[in-house]
């Protein structure tokens, strides 16, 4: 058994069709991972839930615990969100906890877990000068941000290749994040 936890939160981008994969890669790297969704993602992979939990041993999450109820996830070791959207992205920097999701991203953030985050946005979105500043500011709460050179860069609206999208980079960034503040 894995003795490390990753929590991988996604949101509804065309990558997020690949996560099983994604788990079993994180998986083969060592962690227990914990598949977390922004409400829109669970929509998007309703057929797919119970196939996850099974796959990584956890329910998956995209709503907060009714009071009382039990926490159902170990602790994480780190958290990575990808793909992050715009809306996921902008929500986290604003502290805008609505979603379960950011509301754990959010709070991460002040329990110091280690995270990562890769987004996944066109150059319409990635032009609107609030993503440049909620990516500076999740940077400046020790966030790693993998966006641009050597992470995640914007396609032109309507081309984007969820295949391209850099899985990999943002597996590989969790034993950076790892290492102490």
């Amino acid at each position: 058994m894995n003795d490390r936890t990753l929590y991988l939160f996604s949101s509804a981008a065309s990558p997020v069709f690949d996560v099983a994969r994604v788990v079993e890669e994180a998986q083969a790297d060592g962690w227990d991972v914990c598949l977390g969704l922004t409400p829109t993602a669970a929509r998007w992979l309703a057929g797919s839930l119970d196939g996850l939990a099974a796959l990584t041993g956890h329910p998956v999450r995209w709503d907060h615990r009714l009071p009382g109820e039990p926490a159902v996830w170990p602790e994480p070791d780190a958290i990575v969100v990808a793909p992050a959207t715009f809306n996921t992205v902008n929500r986290w920097a604003l502290g805008l906890t609505d979603t379960w999701l950011v509301a754990v991203a959010a709070e991460g953030i002040g329990k110091r877990i280690p995270m990562a985050v890769m987004p996944c946005v066109n150059s319409a979105y990635a032009a609107h000068p609030r993503f440049d500043l909620s990516l500076d500011i999740l940077r400046g709460a020790g966030v790693r941000v993998l966006y641009g050179e050597g992470g995640f860069v914007p396609h032109e609206p309507g081309q984007g290749d969820p295949a391209a999208y850099p899985w990999r980079t943002a597996l590989d960034a969790v034993g950076d994040v790892l290492r102490p503040f």
